[in-house]
C-alpha cells in the first residue's frame, strides 16, 4: 500500500478540500431539524404565518448553501479520484514495460490486464467515495447524537445505545470482507486467463471440435468466481438489514420515550420530530457508510493488488550516459548462460561467440534448443545468468534503453502489427521517417508490391493485429518496419517462415546489400541460413557447432542430421 502514497501527495489539497466541504455541507443539515423543531413549536403554534415564511425560507437557504457545499466536494473529490487513478494507472503501465520478459511471464498478462483495468477503476470508485463520506457520514452520527443531547438527555441515551452496536457491525464485516475481495479479483484474473485463451485460440478449439469442453472449462471457472461473489455479498448484504434493524428499534424506543416526555410536558411536539430527524440522518448515513464500507473494502484489497506488482523491483538496469564507440555492429557472448526461473535448469549453457561487424549470422537448431532465447538475450530483454555480453566492445548492460533500441532492429517470431495506416506503423521504427525512406525499406523487404497493390498506398488502413492482411504480408511489413530505422544489428527472428523459398531467397539477398548493418538469421531451414558468414548451431541450449554451411557439414553431426531430414523431406515433397 505504500507504493501508492506517492502518486497521492501531488491531489493533497483537493483531498483536503473533499472532505472540508463534505463537512460544511453536515454541518448545514444538523441544522435543519433544529429549524423544523422551531418552527412546529413556534410559528405552527402561535399561527404566526410571517414566522412560518421565514423559518421556511431559512430551510430553503440552508438547502441551497448544502447543495453549493456539496457540488464543490464532488469536484475536488472527482478531481483527486481521476487524477489518483490516472498516475497510478500511467505508473503501473511504465513499471511493467521495465520489467524483463522473465517478470512479465511469471505475473501473466492476463493478471496485469486486470490490474491496470478493473483495479484501478476500483481504487477509482473507493477514493472518490472515501472523500465525500468517509468523515461526512461519522460526522453526521456524532453529531446527530451530539444534538439529540441538546434536546434531551434521557432520549440521547436511545443514540449512545444504538451507535456502538452500529460500528461494531460495521468494522465486523468489513474485517471479514476486505481478504475476500481480494480472492475475488483473483478468481477473476482466472476467469480472464480462460477467455482471452479461448478468443485467440478459437480456429484451434474448432479445428479439433473442442467447443464443448472448452465451454464446460469456462462454465467451471465461472461458477467458481460467481460462488465466491455470492458469499462474499451475502456477508456484505447482512449490513443493510442487521443496521435497519437496530436503527428502526432505536426509533421505536425513541418515540415511545419522546411520547411519554411530551404527555409529562418535559419536551415540545417539535422537539420530538426533531430528534426523530437526526435518528433518520442517522439511518441515512448509516446505509450510506454500509456502502463505503463494501466499496473501500474491495478498494483497499485491488490497491493491495496493484501495490504488490509496483513493489517488484525491476531486475534490469540501464546504463545512464550514451556509450561511446568506434565499433559497429559487433557482438561478442562469452560463457553465457541463462534461464527463466531463479533456480531453474538453464535454457542456454556456456555460450560463447564473435560477430564482427556486417557479418551475417545464422542461427539454427531444433525446436526449444535456446535460438528465441540467444535473441533475448542480445536484445537485452532478459539479463544471463552467467557470463557477459559485449556489443561495439562496450557491455550490453552499460548502454541506456534508448541507445539500445537505436542499434537494434528487431523482427519477432509472430508478426505483429497495430491498427492504423501502413505509413504509421512503418514510422514506429524511425518517427520522422520519410515516404522515400519507408519506400526503400518495403522494396528490401519485397513487401512494395503490397503498397503498390492498395488504392490508398501508404495511407492504407492496417486492422488490428493485421487482420487484412494475409501471414506472408504480415511478415514482410514487419521487417520493412526494423529495416526503416537503419538498425546496427538486425535480428529476424524465424520471421519469413511463412514466405515461399523464392520471396525468402530475395528477401535475403536484398538484406545481405544493407550497408553498415550486421545481420542475425534465426531459422529453422537450412536453406535460409546456408549462405551466412557464421552458422551458430544450437542443441539442448549448448552451442555445438560454429562455422560456413560447408565446415559444419564435415564437423557437426547436428547440423549433418539437419541437413539430412530438409534434404530428404525436399526430395520426398517433390
Amino acid at each position: 500500500m505504500n507504493q501508492l502514497g506517492k502518486y497521492f501527495r501531488p491531489y493533497r489539497v483537493q483531498a483536503v478540500l473533499a472532505p472540508l466541504f463534505k463537512m460544511l455541507e453536515a454541518f448545514m443539515d444538523l441544522f435543519v431539524p433544529l429549524v423544523v423543531a422551531d418552527l412546529i413549536d413556534t410559528a405552527i403554534v402561535a399561527h404566526d404565518m410571517k414566522m412560518i415564511m421565514i423559518r421556511v425560507g431559512l430551510l430553503v437557504v440552508l438547502a441551497l448553501v448544502s447543495l453549493g457545499f456539496a457540488i464543490t466536494a464532488q469536484f475536488f473529490s472527482a478531481r483527486c479520484a481521476v487524477g489518483f487513478a490516472c498516475d497510478i494507472r500511467e505508473a503501473l503501465f511504465v513499471h511493467v514495460s521495465s520489467l524483463s520478459l522473465r517478470q512479465n511471464e511469471k505475473i501473466g498478462a492476463d493478471t496485469l490486464m486486470t490490474r491496470l483495468t478493473s483495479d484501478i477503476n476500483q481504487i477509482q470508485t473507493a477514493v472518490n467515495m472515501g472523500l465525500r463520506l468517509l468523515l461526512r457520514s461519522p460526522f453526521i452520527v456524532f453529531g446527530s447524537f451530539i444534538m439529540a443531547l441538546t434536546i434531551d438527555r434521557k432520549a440521547a441515551i436511545v443514540f449512545a445505545t444504538a451507535i456502538p452496536l452500529l460500528l461494531v457491525i460495521v468494522l465486523g464485516i468489513m474485517l471479514v470482507t476486505i481478504p475476500m475481495f481480494k480472492k475475488v479479483q483473483g478468481y477473476l484474473d482466472r476467469l480472464s486467463v480462460k477467455t482471452r485463451e479461448n478468443l485467440s485460440g478459437v480456429r484451434v478449439i474448432r479445428a479439433f471440435t473442442q467447443e464443448k469442453k472448452e465451454v464446460q472449462d469456462f462454465k467451471e471457472a465461472d461458477d467458481r468466481y460467481t460462488s465466491y461473489v455470492v458469499l462474499t455479498g451475502r456477508i456484505t448484504a447482512l449490513l443493510n438489514p442487521v443496521t435497519f434493524l437496530i436503527v428502526n428499534l432505536a426509533v421505536c424506543v425513541l418515540i415511545h420515550t419522546g411520547a411519554i416526555q411530551v404527555e409529562a410536558g418535559i419536551l415540545q411536539q417539535g422537539q420530538v420530530v426533531a430528534l426523530y430527524n437526526y435518528m433518520a440522518q442517522m439511518i441515512v448515513e448509516l446505509i450510506k457508510l454500509s456502502s463505503l464500507m463494501i466499496t473501500l473494502n474491495k478498494g483497499i484489497a485491488c490497491a493491495a493488488r496493484v501495490s504488490d506488482v509496483l513493489a517488484i523491483p525491476p531486475e534490469l538496469s540501464y546504463g545512464t550516459m550514451p556509450v561511446e564507440s568506434n565499433e559497429i555492429g559487433t557482438v561478442c557472448f562469452e560463457h553465457v548462460s541463462a534461464s527463466y526461473h531463479d533456480h531453474g535448469t538453464p535454457v542456454v549453457q556456456d555460450i560463447s561467440f564473435t560477430v564482427k561487424e556486417g557479418e551475417m549470422i545464422g542461427i539454427i537448431g531444433g525446436t526449444g534448443s535456446g535460438k528465441s532465447t540467444l535473441v533475448r538475450l542480445l536484445t537485452r530483454t532478459m539479463d544471463p545468468k552467467s557470463g557477459s555480453i559485449q556489443i561495439n566492445g562496450k557491455p550490453l548492460a552499460s548502454y541506456p534503453k534508448q541507445q539500445l533500441s537505436k542499434i537494434f532492429g528487431i523482427v519477432p517470431q509472430k508478426a505483429v502489427l497495430f491498427s492504423g495506416t501502413i505509413r504509421q506503423n512503418m514510422q514506429m521504427g524511425k518517427a520522422d521517417a520519410s515516404d522515400e525512406e519507408i519506400h526503400e525499406a518495403l522494396t528490401i523487404a519485397q513487401a512494395d508490391e503490397i503498397v503498390a497493390g492498395k488504392k490508398d498506398g501508404l495511407d492504407t488502413i492496417i486492422e488490428q493485429g493485421g487482420r487484412n492482411l494475409s501471414g506472408g504480408q504480415k511478415q514482410r511489413l514487419t521487417i520493412a518496419r526494423a529495416i526503416v530505422s537503419k538498425p546496427q544489428i538486425l535480428i529476424l527472428d524465424d520471421s519469413s517462415s511463412a514466405l515461399d523459398y523464392a520471396t525468402d531467397a530475395k528477401l535475403r539477398q536484398a538484406i545481405a546489400k544493407i550497408k553498415n548493418c550486421t545481420v542475425f538469421l534465426i531459422s529453422q531451414r537450412i536453406s535460409t541460413v546456408r549462405q551466412c558468414d557464421q552458422i551458430l548451431v544450437l542443441d539442448h541450449g549448448r552451442l555445438v557447432g560454429n562455422g560456413t554451411h560447408e565446415s559444419l557439414l564435415s564437423s557437426c553431426s547436428v547440423y549433418q542430421q539437419i541437413n539430412a531430414s530438409q534434404s530428404r523431406g525436399e526430395k520426398e515433397a517433390s
